[in-house]
């Protein structure tokens, strides 16, 4: 038996019945998001056989991946970089858009990757994160061993609730979130289509149990100092100071 990665096993159930329809959903809620996201330079790390910034309209598009980019979309506005998640090759500051797709759950420590997405992101600058909930419906059936739901199973999950702490440690505000997928986790599209109209009955009675979330936030850097309109009242006071002084210089002139 050949041993997957968490990261090839969750591409490869990606191409599931099941799997397919919970990427349809993160795409469309990425896509409302990202496509309104204004810079210079998106960054999407990890899940580099789909494109999450297609979407988008900033003039570079980066999939920074730990496996080999041979085999994946080509665009001249992406390119694919090869790196660790860990210590992202990218100076600080350098960025307006990073995408997280269940990049947080596929590593050890999740916490360091949102460090250097702190250090790369420009002040103002958006973070999306899509993952797996816990406390959901596939959440207890992993939990219980009654069915094999995803790859990823419920330890290495990471909640909403503490994504939202260490982003709050980070000085980063949530401005909007979605959860989704609320059907049993059914393996044949025929009983995925079936069981869909729980979808809208748990988005308006169970919320937050759904089988994935998708989450937006910004940074916001405390005690930043705006430089700019600093230099244009400096200037201003040293043109009207160097006024002042002309006119008491022609002054004195006159009364010799």
């Amino acid at each position: 038996m050949t041993y997957q990665t968490p990261a090839h096993a969750l591409e490869d159930w990606f191409m599931t019945p099941l799997g397919q329809t919970i990427l349809q959903w993160e795409r469309e809620k990425n896509e409302s998001i990202v496509s309104n996201a204004f810079g210079y330079h998106a960054v999407q790390i990890g899940m580099p056989s789909v494109n999450f910034l297609r979407s988008n309209r900033m003039r570079t598009k980066t999939i920074l991946t730990e496996q080999t980019p041979d085999s994946y979309e080509v665009n001249d506005n992406l390119q694919y970089l090869q790196g660790s998640v860990e210590k992202i090759p990218l100076p600080s500051d350098s960025v307006d858009l990073v995408v997280l797709p269940h990049t947080l759950e596929l590593n050890d420590n999740p916490h360091a990757i949102l460090r250097e997405i702190d250090r790369v992101l420009v002040h103002d600058g958006r973070l999306v994160i899509m993952g797996f909930n816990p406390r959901s419906l596939w959440g207890l059936c992993n939990l219980c061993g009654l069915h094999t739901v995803t790859p990823i199973k419920n330890p290495q999950q990471v909640s909403v609730s503490r994504v939202k702490d260490w982003l709050q440690l980070l000085s980063f505000e949530i401005d909007r979130g979605h959860f989704g997928a609320y059907i049993p986790p059914c393996r044949t599209a025929k009983w995925l289509k079936r069981w869909d109209f729980m979808n809208k009955a748990g988005n308006r009675w169970w919320p937050a149990a759904g089988a994935v979330y998708i989450l937006s936030a910004k940074k916001y850097t405390v005690n930043m100092r705006l430089i700019g309109p600093a230099w244009r009242r400096k200037k201003r006071n040293e043109r009207q100071a160097a006024s002042v002084a002309q006119k008491l210089t022609e002054k004195a002139s006159h009364k010799e």
